[in-house]
């Protein structure tokens, strides 16, 4: 009996023309790279917004887990380092002349006492609405909200302490010359202009902003100083409200005398929930809900 012959393969089908010309095109328009050039393409290369989120959530699942006497010192150390905005500010604008520019030059030592936390790795309450809040969008369970719950009321409690004992060091002594006191003030009664609505306002802005600032550290690199500087110069700028920072210039307002602790109450209520709004719901939120959509 005689085995049946196998047919020979079909032969592929010819390519289409408009294949043909994106093959060529392609082949024409790249360029013919070697490989130390594509590895060097590679670390040029901006990361995903997946890796930030990664890296922010990693972080932020560290803090939960770091014990309350840990969390409490750094966050009373970053309550300290935030009286240094004031003293930066205060100085500028005490020894610049009164022109329409002295703003834009004296907001630049607002950012002082931020570059002294986020450098020194002090916690900050600010920093948290975003940091740890993403492990809780990721887990979103009683433990992680327990935990989160516990670390928000550790570092505000010790921050405002921070900030208070500052205030009162500055106020009732004579470090500062009386010039720079008077500019102290100024900062200080600027702070609680404006009602609860608009003081909220100027609150949730900040918030975003603080927010944004640790999103954009990850991919910053050498530029951190840079970011760092530039948005918290514009909070100042924009005389946006920022919990802790405007702690400091109130609380030395109230010391010093001009203005009783009820101020205190009516600025620092509203700036709490604007900056706990803005860091949130405006960038833990959207960027969450960013990363998961890639995801899906």
């Amino acid at each position: 009996m005689r085995r049946a012959q196998t047919p020979p393969p079909s032969a592929p089908p010819p390519p289409s023309p408009a294949a043909s010309d994106e093959a060529k095109s392609t082949a024409t328009t790249l360029p013919n790279l070697s490989r130390e050039d594509r590895r060097q393409v590679r670390e040029r290369s901006p990361i995903s917004a997946m890796v930030v989120h990664e890296t922010v959530r990693e972080e932020g699942e560290h803090e939960l887990t770091r014990s309350p006497d840990a969390l409490a010192w750094s966050g009373l150390a970053a309550g300290l380092s935030m009286g240094f905005s004031l003293v930066g500010q205060g100085l500028l604008w005490a020894y610049l002349p009164a022109t329409a520019w002295r703003p834009l030059i004296a907001s630049l030592g607002y950012s002082l006492g931020f570059v002294f936390v986020v450098l020194g790795r002090q916690q900050l309450f600010t920093e948290n609405t975003l940091t740890v809040m993403l492990p809780l969008l990721a887990h979103p369970n009683q433990r992680t909200l327990l935990r989160l719950a516990r670390l928000w009321a550790i570092v505000l409690a010790t921050n405002l302490l921070g900030a208070l004992c500052f205030a009162a060091l500055v106020a009732h002594t004579g470090i500062f010359q009386p010039v720079v006191n008077r500019a102290f003030l100024a900062i200080g009664q600027a702070a609680l202009h404006g009602g609860f609505g608009l003081t909220l306002l100027r609150a949730i802005f900040a918030g975003w902003l603080i927010a944004l600032m640790i999103w954009l550290l990850p991919a910053a690199q050498t530029a951190r100083v840079h970011i760092i500087i530039i948005l918290t110069y514009i909070i100042s700028l924009g005389g946006f409200a920022h919990s802790i920072a405007g702690s400091v210039e109130v609380l030395y307002v109230v010391n010093a005398g001009a203005a009783p602790w009820t101020a205190y109450l009516g600025f620092i209520i509203p700036t709490l929930l604007g900056n706990i709004i803005g860091g949130v719901s405006l960038v833990a939120a959207l960027n969450f809900a960013q990363v998961s959509s890639e995801k899906g």
